[in-house]
């Protein structure tokens, strides 16, 4: 995903199979003191990331992150699904 796509609350998944797919929820983004550059704080929601809190750099997120999910009812799906726009040629 780019990191404009990425924002603070929502949902994402690594889009794997089986015992290594996760989703994991964009908790905070912070800037650190020493380098300047910023860092996304997560929290594991389900899968292989469940109750694990951890964080890394933006472009380590964005490569993880394959697409948006939202949960419904007791399934996480994809959030948008289809990338193309219905009406457009």
């Amino acid at each position: 995903m780019s990191l404009d796509e990425l924002k603070v609350g929502y949902f994402y998944s690594n889009g794997a199979y089986g015992r290594t797919w996760g989703v994991r929820q964009l908790a905070q983004i912070a800037v650190e003191a020493a380098t300047g550059e910023p860092v996304y704080h997560f929290k594991g929601i389900a899968g292989t990331c469940r109750r694990k809190k951890g964080h890394c750099s933006a472009n380590e997120f964005a490569r993880w992150a394959k697409y948006q999910v939202a949960l419904v009812e007791n399934d996480w799906k994809r959030v948008g699904g289809d990338p193309e726009e219905p009406g457009t040629d």
